[in-house]
């Protein structure tokens, strides 16, 4: 437990000094949803930052966790992971790694692949351009949404 917390008070601060150092000034409602996207692990959507705010924050829009959220992917605090939907889900790991996506429930987990990381590109991609990340998106079925149709069958 006090590893998380210890975990979650670095995010904090390294949030606190990316804000300080783009202008962005911070309000109670940007810690809020900053807060309510590091404490997942699930990467969530705007719409469900929202939802889970309202008993906290009552008055705060939609409008504004999606403007928060637009300025916080432009000044580096988090990541938009596109998968599967339209909708983006959001990410403060901000850390080199990959995704692994459940087709059936939407679940997305992170993982690490030192060794995919280190890996040369292709020449071809050399002719492309310049490339800035790697990113690799595994797309399966979790071991609960597994269980849960062997359960139904």
């Amino acid at each position: 437990m006090e590893d998380k917390r210890f975990a979650m008070q670095k995010k904090i601060k390294a949030f606190e000094q990316i804000c300080s150092d783009s202008g962005i000034k911070l309000t109670h409602q940007r810690m809020e949803i900053f807060r309510e996207i590091a404490e997942s692990t699930a990467h969530p959507s705007a719409e469900e930052i929202h939802k889970r705010l309202k008993s906290k924050l009552p008055m705060i829009s939609l409008d504004t966790v999606y403007r928060t959220l637009a300025a916080f992917e432009k000044f580096g605090v988090i990541r938009r992971v596109h998968v599967l939907d339209d909708r983006g889900r959001f990410d403060t790991n901000l850390t080199p790694h990959h995704h692994l996506v459940c087709m059936k429930c939407k679940a997305i987990q992170d993982f690490y692949w030192p060794t995919f990381d280190e890996i040369q590109l292709p020449f071809e991609t050399k002719k492309w351009g310049q490339v800035n990340s790697k990113q690799v998106e595994l797309r399966g079925i979790c071991d609960h949404c597994v269980e849960k149709s062997y359960k139904n069958k």
